[in-house]
Order: C-alpha cells, then sequence, then structure tokens
C-alpha cells in the first residue's frame, strides 16, 4: 500500500488490520525500516513459528519505498509466503521508476497493490459533504466549501474540524455560521502550492498561501526559489514547445512541471519581465537593491498570478 495522504493511507490500514483480526490474524508484528533495520529480522521473524497465534500479521513500513538490499526478502516473502500469514507494506507515494522494480511487481502479481492518491482541491467540499453523512449530519454546500478554504487540503485538519462540527450541530446542518464560530485556520501551506497557484492564475489563492507563508516564519529566499522554479518551468515548457524538442538540459533540474492550467495561460504570461522581476526580487532581499522584501516578493506573486501587471521596474523602489 502506497499514497502520500497520511490520512488516507492511515484509514486504509486500520481497516486492513480489522479486517485481518476479524479472520483470526491477532499476532501483529511491526517492523520499520530505517538505517539501523536489518533485513535478515524480518526473514527469520515470517520463517519462525508464533507463540501466541497461528495467524500474523506482519507489517512493515518502508517510508522511501526503496528496500534496496531488501528486495530479495520482499519478493521471496510474496511469493513464498508463509502459512496462515499476511503482510503488509506500507510506504509514500512510488515513483514511477520504482513501480517498475521486481519487488513492487511481485507484489502485484501474487499479492495486492493499492495505490491511495491525494484528493484534489475541487473535489474537497464532496469529499467532506459524504464525511459528513458518515456522521450523520448534513453539510451546506457553502460551509463544506468554507472549511476547505481554512485548512488548505489539510485532510486530517479537515477531519478533526468536521468531527468537531458534528458535536458542535447536535444533529442539525451545519452550515457556514457554525463554521465560522469554530473553525480555526489550519492551513498547511508550501512554497510549492504558491508557484503553483501564481502559474495557474489563481491570483487569491496565492495571494492567500504568501500569507500563510509568512505568518509562519517561511523565509522570502525560499518562496522566491519556488516562484522562479515555476517561471522556468514554464519557460522551458514555451521553448521546447517552439523547438518542438523534448530533449532537458540541465536547468531542466532546477525547473517545474507546469499545471495544465499554467499551460494554458502560458502565452498570457509576461515571462522575460517576470524572470527580470524575479532577479530584482533577489538583489532587494540579498540587500543589494533598495526596498522591502516581502513587498517584492507580493508583487512578484501578484505579477505571475495576474493580478499585477509586471513592469520593467516592477520590483524597484526608489532610493
Amino acid at each position: 500500500m502506497s499514497g502520500d495522504e497520511p490520512l488516507l493511507v492511515g484509514e486504509t490500514a486500520d481497516a486492513i488490520r480489522a479486517a485481518a483480526r476479524g479472520a483470526g490474524y491477532a499476532d501483529r508484528s511491526v517492523f520499520v525500516v530505517d538505517r539501523t533495520f536489518a533485513w535478515d529480522d524480518l526473514r527469520q521473524a515470517t520463517q519462525s513459528l508464533s507463540l501466541f497465534a497461528e495467524r500474523r500479521l506482519f507489517e512493515l513500513r518502508m517510508p522511501s519505498g526503496k528496500p534496496d538490499k531488501g528486495a530479495a526478502v520482499l519478493i521471496d516473502i510474496v511469493t513464498r509466503p508463509p502459512p496462515d500469514t499476511v503482510c503488509l507494506v506500507i510506504t509514500d507515494k512510488l515513483d514511477r521508476k520504482t513501480t517498475e522494480t521486481p519487488w513492487v511487481r511481485a507484489f502485484e502479481q501474487h499479492g495486492v497493490c493499492v495505490s491511495i492518491g491525494s484528493v484534489e482541491t475541487a473535489a474537497l467540499p464532496g469529499w467532506l459533504r459524504e464525511r459528513a453523512r458518515a456522521l450523520a449530519v448534513e453539510m451546506e454546500p457553502e460551509a463544506a466549501q468554507l472549511i476547505v478554504e481554512r485548512v488548505e487540503g489539510n485532510l486530517l485538519a479537515a477531519k478533526q474540524e468536521l468531527e468537531k462540527l458534528a458535536l458542535l450541530a447536535n444533529g442539525e446542518r451545519i452550515g457556514t455560521e457554525l463554521v465560522l464560530r469554530s473553525v480555526g485556520d489550519s492551513a498547511r501551506y508550501d512554497v510549492f502550492q504558491l508557484g503553483q497557484a501564481a502559474a495557474a492564475g489563481d491570483a487569491e489563492r496565492a495571494l492567500h498561501i504568501l500569507l500563510g507563508l509568512k505568518s509562519e516564519g517561511v523565509e522570502p529566499p525560499l518562496i522566491l526559489w519556488a516562484l522562479i522554479r515555476e517561471l522556468r518551468g514554464l519557460w522551458q515548457a514555451r521553448e521546447r514547445t517552439r523547438l518542438r524538442s523534448n530533449g532537458y538540459g540541465g536547468g531542466w533540474n532546477q525547473a517545474a512541471t507546469p499545471s495544465a492550467r499554467a499551460l494554458a495561460r502560458g502565452g498570457k504570461i509576461p515571462l522575460a519581465r517576470l524572470l527580470r522581476q524575479a532577479h530584482q526580487t533577489d538583489r532587494i532581499i540579498k540587500g543589494l537593491a533598495g526596498g522591502d522584501a516581502w513587498t517584492a516578493v507580493t508583487g512578484l506573486v501578484g505579477g505571475m498570478s495576474g493580478a499585477l501587471q509586471a513592469t520593467a521596474d516592477s520590483g524597484r523602489v526608489a532610493i
């Protein structure tokens, strides 16, 4: 089982554990792969007899999804499974290269592979309303959207807020008034979300994330790096289309892959001016030019997202 959303991965693992207990797999052993992990310990544990129960559940937590030398042990376990044994492997989201490795292919052939995706922002209101129904309470669409805006993709925070609201509602329909009274701002901001929102032209969300990053103490250099990464991605996508080339130079490693929304508005984005503005913002941040770092960063976000028009003097402050 793999995925990058802790709440959904945890709930899925809980369901598997409950099903295993119901089927009599009462003896559960947990192994965590870290720098000191010994794969022979897992091999010996699966081959030894249980002292407490005939049916056993072995749970292997491998965050990286890369067993390295332990791949042979996993292949052996799944192709020649010990009797009355279930082996649950939990990893972070696997990249394409890892999904093509022999140990993953072995699990696909002899076991079950479950890939758990994230809930897209557009689908979050519906996800919240479905979970509210599971708690025997109805939620207004506007209330669900308000929670989504407050938690900014943090599913665990959304779940906790929903459970609290269900108690406060006392069987009544959850509306926006109740949400406004009880829900705090639990946004999980990151610089990648900022760059993606700005490149996609979502000015309101981009500026909201920028304020959140500032309140959380994220420094301007990291924010500028993420914005430049998105600009480079758009520039290289434009150049690749113009040159009809799929080749990748060394600079591609420092660029983002633009979203469909960003590519759709790519022709409207003044990339040359924005890159010059980013350079000027970098000078301001480093103290090589006059001006306020946060003002310059905000101007760059506004220019990228279309809220402001980038000009030759964008980011400059007269001394």
